[in-house]
């Protein structure tokens, strides 16, 4: 798997752009921008589903998510470009693989919402609070997200010492 990895960042131009002088600098910005832009949205919706914000509309908020669907995806694109560029550094990191798990439970709770809730939030009249449901995927969302953002941080501090991790 790391010689795939490392093949493809070669192959691709990705690892010696991360390697030159601006290359991690310019990807970190735009991965952070892509967080912003993630959590500013989504991260505002969930807010207002748990209460905050009561005068603002829903629907009217709900409009803001595809943005945060844009962050997301400079996310993914930024964050296979740090990956590809030392994977030994991240797929034996405990953070990584953990921010991962929370990036899984943070898109099966969307799935949830989508599939659950999503037309009856959008109905809701700004001064109604949502369903109990709506509360609880919205705590969850944060919670998965802010998870993500702590492990992320996390990453540079558990580089992984062989002794300690159980599948090395």
């Amino acid at each position: 798997m790391i010689e795939s990895l490392n093949s493809f960042a070669l192959n691709t131009g990705i690892l010696g752009f991360m390697n030159s002088e601006w290359g991690w600098p310019v990807i970190e910005s735009l991965h952070f921008l892509g967080l912003c832009l993630l959590l500013g949205t989504v991260g505002m919706f969930d807010l207002r589903m748990l209460g905050v914000a009561r005068g603002v509309d829903y629907a009217v908020l709900h409009k803001l998510v595809p943005f945060g669907v844009a962050g997301y995806g400079l996310n993914v694109v930024t964050g296979t470009m740090f990956v590809v560029s030392a994977p030994d550094q991240y797929l034996f990191n405990p953070a990584f693989l953990s921010k991962l798990f929370f990036m899984f439970i943070a898109g099966i709770n969307m799935l949830c919402f989508y599939g659950v809730c999503a037309s009856a939030v959008r109905r809701t009249e700004p001064s109604t609070d949502v369903a109990f449901s709506a509360k609880t995927i919205a705590l969850i969302s944060l919670t998965a997200w802010c998870l993500v953002i702590v492990c992320g941080r996390l990453i540079t501090y558990y580089r992984p010492p062989y002794h300690w991790c159980l599948f090395c």
